[in-house]
């Protein structure tokens, strides 16, 4: 981040290893202002971009991808272009044979086709853009503290975590011994992706089907009626029980209880 004082010139200078400067006029300033900058390289992107159609594959969907590269036409460009590189050089064929499809568009397009849609497909979005459209989505169509996250690396590491994060003021009124209506289920299905993956990867057909049947009794119990605040506030149901977090994980495990 740059402040600028006063009127002038905002230069970006780049210097290779062989010396050579490469100079380029950024913004012609008349007065006070700001100035941000950032980076990426190829290499980077291009692992981004391997890691959503790797993903795409394993869970056989197809994959959008949407940058705003009419407005930042070199830095989001880059972007749409090794992503289309990557996918006609490497992934063309695997999708078809898959039966999925790679759709590259507007952020702006994406996001009104998102809230249209049923869904069934992954959204590739940059770092900014993920953070704003999935919590976004998450909020329109139930609740953030629904959403999941699966981070995945091209070499085929995965993390599962909840995507809403920590829910700080929830957990210090715990402490407190107050009682808290937070929605647990994302941190759940965190743990049954993990151990499924943990179960797929080792050939432990016993640990995915644990896992297939935790996320089945959050379903159910929820759909039972069962349900913590945030959830009790949008539903359908006419007349939903509200429970605190303790009592809705105790629901849950007692639907669990049924399927095992």
């Amino acid at each position: 981040m740059f402040i600028n004082p006063g009127p002038g010139t905002a230069k970006l200078v780049f210097e290779g290893k062989d010396g050579t400067k490469l100079e380029e006029t950024i913004h012609e300033f008349e007065g006070e202002g700001v100035l941000q900058g950032q980076h990426n390289i190829d290499k980077s992107i291009a692992s981004f971009a391997r890691s959503c159609f790797e993903y795409a594959l394993d869970t056989k969907q197809d994959l959008w991808f949407a940058t705003k590269d009419t407005i930042s036409k070199k830095y989001d460009h880059t972007f749409k272009d090794i992503f289309q590189d990557i996918y006609d050089a490497e992934y063309d064929a695997k999708f078809k044979d898959a039966g999925i499809v790679y759709f590259y568009t507007l952020i702006d397009d994406a996001v009104a086709r998102v809230m249209k849609s049923e869904g069934g497909y992954i959204w590739a979005c940059k770092n900014y853009d993920g953070d704003v459209m999935s919590d976004m989505v998450s909020s329109a169509f139930g609740s953030l503290a629904m959403m999941t996250s699966v981070l995945c690396s091209p070499d085929g590491y995965y993390e599962y975590e909840a995507a809403h994060g920590t829910v700080q003021r929830h957990y210090y009124k715990h402490l407190n011994g107050e009682e808290t209506s937070t929605n647990s289920v994302a941190t759940i299905f965190a743990w049954t992706g993990a151990l499924r993956k943990r179960g797929e990867l080792d050939g432990i057909n016993e640990l995915v089907d644990f896992a297939d049947k935790l996320e089945k009794a959050c379903i159910q119990t929820i759909e039972a009626g069962k349900m913590t605040k945030d959830l009790a506030l949008i539903t359908d149901e006419a007349n939903p029980t509200v429970l605190n977090s303790r009592d809705f994980i105790v629901a849950i495990r007692e639907t669990l209880d049924k399927l095992l």
